[in-house]
């Protein structure tokens, strides 16, 4: 598996995923705050199923290739 998400982007998924599944458990939002375990798996993987069909990263180019 290709990593296609880069630093900053992870750490918004991470933090977000985070928030939002703290919300949902303490009930603050409903259910659909579990959601947050999409953004918060893709930012551990460093892989976004979406990215790849949609042939986007935010990972950096590497340099070593040019």
């Amino acid at each position: 598996m290709k990593f296609n998400v880069g630093t900053p982007d992870r750490i918004i998924r991470v933090v977000v995923g985070l928030v939002l599944i703290a919300l949902a458990a303490t009930h603050i939002v409903g259910v659909w705050g579990w959601i947050g375990v999409i953004p918060l798996l893709t930012g551990v993987f460093k892989f976004c199923p979406a990215y790849a069909i949609f042939g986007m990263s935010s990972c950096p180019m590497d340099k070593s290739n040019s």
